[in-house]
């Protein structure tokens, strides 16, 4: 085996959890497994044995056996190296703190109940020896394409979630709607609850309701049939953008919770599948200097339907 020196803990890390330091950096182990190394005095933190729950400190070096530093360097394993490699492909922009990439639509940011695989998944197979695994600091839904947004470092995640949270941001989505919205600009201002799988206009009685305020305007439209939206969330509520437009009874194209099924004067082989929703463009402080301002381009599915519609690209 191979000699390795200790790791030393970065500015970066400072008072977090020894057990979430090992996440970062050796993402492939078990809980079980690190209690066992710790337990057995395998992991030294500063030369003495130490517990999960301890905090580490800037300049505190950790040891760990060098079968674990071995198995974590010596190849990756076919899945990594395909899931590294699908990430790559989906890259708009990176830099040492951050990751932007294009979502298809139809992959999931977060793992759930019946899902194989999901970008946060995948993350894993970028996680490197100083910061660990990126950080999703924002969502998409899985039939949503579009900007995403990834920390590479945890003062980039911190900096970035704060700028979300603050609003210190621009988020642009397009999208094609069925019918076209009165009037053709405007803001949508409702309060929504969860019931079941789906969001819902509040009433009265729910006390668990959340306000979202939306943006919009019809940037094109075909007669009275379609339109080509330019949406905003002002807030980040779940399926926003989704209940706002059906709301004002112009659903989006290809919607299956809150849309309508296409009709027959569209020709189904000329309208590209799926949910015609994609956030296009985000505008963000950049966590160290400067702005990231990224623009994501259409899919083919979509472009397919902006081609037939006629409208701008």
């Amino acid at each position: 085996m191979t000699h390795h020196p200790p790791h030393l803990i970065d500015s970066d890390e400072d008072g977090i959890r020894l057990d979430r330091w090992f996440k970062r950096h050796f993402p492939s182990l078990t809980h079980g497994e690190l209690q066992k190394l710790l337990r057995t005095g395998q992991v030294r933190l500063d030369g003495k044995r130490a517990e999960a729950s301890d905090r580490v400190a800037t300049g505190q070096s950790v040891r760990v056996p060098p079968q674990l530093e071995d198995n974590s360097t010596g190849g990756t394993h076919p899945k990594s190296q395909r899931d590294a490699r699908d990430l790559k492909k989906l890259i708009l922009f990176e830099d040492a703190d951050v990751l932007v990439l294009n979502k298809p639509a139809g992959l999931a940011v977060q793992g759930g109940t019946g899902l194989r695989e999901s970008v946060d998944s995948m993350l894993d197979a970028l996680a490197d020896s100083k910061h660990g695994k990126p950080k999703l600091v924002h969502r998409l839904d899985r039939d949503t394409s579009g900007v995403l947004l990834i920390a590479r470092t945890p003062l980039a995640a911190t900096r970035l979630a704060e700028a979300f949270r603050a609003r210190d941001t621009q988020k642009i989505y397009w999208g094609v709607t069925l019918g076209v919205a009165k009037p053709e600009k405007g803001q949508i201002e409702t309060l929504l609850v969860k019931r079941g799988e789906i969001m819902v206009l509040a009433t009265p009685a729910d006390t668990d309701s959340k306000k979202a305020v939306s943006l919009y305007h019809v940037v094109e439209k075909v007669k009275d049939r379609a339109a080509f939206v330019e949406l905003s969330p002002v807030t980040g509520r779940t399926h926003q953008l989704r209940v706002h437009m059906a709301h004002l009874g112009t659903p989006l194209l290809g919607d299956r919770l809150y849309g309508k099924p296409l009709p027959d004067s569209f020709p189904a082989e000329d309208i590209g599948k799926g949910l015609h929703l994609h956030a296009s463009r985000l505008v963000i402080p950049h966590p160290r200097k400067g702005v990231i301002d990224v623009t994501a381009p259409l899919s083919a599915a979509l472009k397919k339907t902006w081609t037939y519609f006629g409208f701008g690209l």
